[in-house]
């Protein structure tokens, strides 16, 4: 399984969506709403919703 490179949430195989920037950076990302705030430029340690806000929480 793959974790989501912006909120960090387990990917299940066969799901999610694969995001490749101009610089040839590939990102995972679980759900469109995690596509839109990654193109956005929003940082996930921000964002109450996302693991990576939790694990830094904590």
């Amino acid at each position: 399984m793959v974790k989501c490179t912006y909120c960090g949430k387990q990917i299940p195989m066969g799901r999610g969506i694969t995001y490749v920037e101009i610089s040839g950076k590939i990102n995972n990302l679980c759900s469109s709403k995690c596509k839109k705030n990654r193109i956005l430029g929003r940082d996930p340690l921000r964002l109450k919703w996302t693991a990576k806000n939790r694990e830094s929480t904590k």
